[in-house]
């Protein structure tokens, strides 16, 4: 099978013919037809977190394919069936957290793309209570975003209790944002949306968004005090100035929720505002299975829509750059033998200036 391995940090990842991997008990062998390109598959390819995955591995924690064979003891899953590799490879079940429906902050986790191999091969090895089912209605290009970006932005909006009428502000319109703007409308929020990048600002419009900020072009603080000020401000982008500016546009009693994980990122808050005013800081990691289970039952409704641009796992460094340089309105998605056309990232550039 082919597969793009991770062989050291910060190189650029190679094409590698591997043997079909074997399930072992309780796992599944899964025939990849897409996996999404997550910026967190970044930071595991260059190393940045403190705790990094071991070398060589195979990024991709946005897979979706067709169960192909079932270890000893698998009863839960069919061979045929559709399922999808989140970020929450395994989780031990038996915690505190697991038993009472945090299995995403379980300290025993296995994480896909990171600590077991990915989805950026052919084939990949899943246990197969962590292999989520994908419905009738949710194609594999879609259902890969869906998996980490949508799975993790949804959580996002349950975490912070967001309810009709409150506005919200994403910080960070991409591959999370595009979703998070809809999953805030979906519960009643005035949806704000800011980044620097006038395209991904049309798209959150054209998916909901009441109000657009492009941080380039004025202060973003001082524009969503002009609305009024947000009760939730999600931080799905990476600079370090965008937390402070998250912090600075709430309201009184307002939350604060921290999404994105930049590489050398140092959360500082003034705490007499903080009391105050009464202003919550929230952590949102991924999501759990049902919260997967949720994203995928809104989506096969209609009710949410994904943006993705298909690549081909061959021109998997050329898309990396795509996304460092900003490139990418949503997500980039590679598709293996699937029937789904592919763009190379030369079409995708010609596209975008006609």
């Amino acid at each position: 099978m082919r597969a793009a391995v991770v062989s050291q940090y910060r190189e650029p990842l190679t094409l590698e013919d591997r043997p079909i991997p074997t399930p072992g008990p309780g796992q599944v062998l899964v025939r990849l037809e897409a996996c999404g390109l997550c910026h967190t598959d970044i930071h595991a390819i260059d190393g940045d977190w403190p705790v990094q995955p071991g070398l060589p591995f195979v990024p991709g924690h946005e897979g979706v394919g067709i169960v192909e064979r079932l270890g000893d003891g698998v009863t839960t899953r069919e061979v045929g069936q559709r399922v999808a590799l989140p970020w929450l490879g395994y989780a031990c079940g038996e915690c505190r957290y697991c038993i009472d429906g945090r299995e995403n902050l379980c300290e025993a986790q296995h994480n896909t793309g990171y600590s077991v191999d990915g989805g950026y091969a052919e084939y990949a090895i899943a246990e197969a209570r962590f292999a989520v089912p994908v419905p009738d209605g949710v194609s594999p290009l879609d259902a890969a975003p869906l998996t980490c970006a949508g799975v993790t932005t949804y959580a996002a909006v349950k975490a912070a209790r967001v309810v009709p009428g409150e506005r919200v502000a994403v910080f960070g319109i991409g591959g999370l944002g595009h979703l998070a703007v809809q999953y805030a409308r979906l519960v009643g929020a005035q949806v704000v949306a800011v980044d620097v990048t006038e395209e991904k600002l049309e798209l959150a419009v054209e998916l909901g968004a009441d109000h657009a900020v492009n941080a380039a072009e004025v202060d973003p603080v001082q524009a969503i005090r002009h609305l009024g000020g947000v009760d939730v401000a999600i931080v799905l982008a990476v600079a370090p100035t965008v937390f402070d500016q998250a912090f600075q546009s709430l309201n009184r009693g307002g939350r604060l929720v921290l999404v994105s994980l930049p590489a050398d990122g140092t959360l500082t808050i003034p705490v007499f505002d903080t009391v105050l005013k009464g202003i919550s800081v929230i952590g949102s990691i991924v999501g759990t299975r049902q919260d997967l289970v949720e994203v995928f039952a809104l989506h096969a409704a209609g009710r949410t829509r994904v943006v993705a641009a298909r690549r081909d796992i061959a021109d998997v460094n050329e898309a990396v750059e795509e996304v460092l340089a900003g490139q990418v309105p949503a997500r980039l998605v590679f598709v293996y033998d699937s029937g789904l056309p592919v763009e190379s990232p030369a079409d995708a550039g010609a596209a975008a200036r006609e």
